[in-house]
């Protein structure tokens, strides 16, 4: 399947709407696969992956697929409102086999404040990972973007929880299964207090990752990339290439600056990012039954 062309999202063109889900121009598998993953996250239950369908290393295939779930996603009444960039480590790199990250959409109803509960029976298997978001105060339109023009459109940063989940049963992924599966995304817990990037060296950022006080994860700027803003260029430069640029107003992920970790019942995760402040991620209820098996 390598070289198709991504589905289009609703509201990129006037003519997108619901029958591009069904579009007769998009392959069967894909549209196995998009559906496998959607039923995985309506009914609560893991699915069995999904490179059996689109292949273990077939990136525009796994692309399409995310596309299809985004389509669907915005026809029912959700909005874009920013991205994130997952396998900023080389570590994680390694573990799926490639030396490039991958990306995903973030949509209105995945994005939180500060403390504001999380209720885990919306999630399947949820991790979580600190992370640098950045705003943008002006487009970030050129398959050239560099670091200087991200610095220049970023309107301020935020520290950031990200809740990474997979619809994947056991988190049994390889790059096709994260990609397709719109990067692992589940949710982000921003941070209210907005910092600007003047004198602020995001590769230096030290963090440290808190449960109920016991710190479990630590890392520092230096392990997205090399650098946010690094992490933050290369997706300007991907999704401009596929026609899908990032626009002002959007929330950008920037990867994760230490290893993730697992969430498995209620408690409150506090991310403490130097220079930017902290932020916390409060889990209650608990994994519905299907995710939990």
């Amino acid at each position: 399947m390598s070289g198709q062309t991504s589905p289009a999202w609703p509201g990129e063109w006037p003519e997108a709407d619901a029958a591009s889900a069904a579009s007769s121009t998009t392959p069967p598998a894909v549209r196995t696969a998009a559906e496998r993953l959607r039923s995985a996250a309506a009914s609560g239950t893991p699915c069995e992956p999904v490179r059996d369908l689109i292949g273990d290393d077939d990136l525009d295939a796994a692309y399409a697929v995310q596309s299809l779930g985004i389509e669907r996603r915005l026809v029912d009444g959700r909005r874009i409102v920013g991205r994130k960039i997952g396998l900023t480590s080389p570590a994680v790199q390694a573990q799926f086999g490639v030396f490039t990250p991958d990306y995903g959409v973030l949509l209105d109803d995945m994005v939180l404040g500060d403390r504001e509960p999380l209720d885990l029976s919306r999630f399947l298997q949820p991790r979580v990972e600190a992370e640098v978001a950045f705003v943008l105060g002006r487009d970030l339109d050129s398959p050239t973007t560099h670091v200087a023009d991200v610095i220049r459109a970023t309107a301020f940063v935020l520290p950031a929880i990200e809740v990474v989940d997979s619809r994947i049963a056991g988190w049994d992924i390889r790059i096709a299964d994260t990609v397709a599966d719109n990067a692992s995304s589940g949710a982000v817990v921003l941070g209210t207090t907005p910092r600007s990037l003047d004198g602020l060296d995001l590769t230096a950022v030290g963090m440290s990752l808190e449960h109920d006080g016991e710190t479990v994860s630590t890392g520092s700027g230096a392990a997205c990339l090399g650098s946010p803003v690094i992490a933050v260029a290369w997706l300007a430069r991907a999704v401009a290439r596929h026609g899908r640029p990032l626009r002002a107003g959007e929330v950008i992920l920037s990867g994760a600056l230490g290893p993730m970790v697992a969430v498995t019942g209620p408690g409150v995760y506090t991310a403490r990012l130097d220079g930017l402040g902290e932020v916390r991620a409060d889990f209650t209820g608990a994994l519905s039954e299907g995710a939990a098996a």
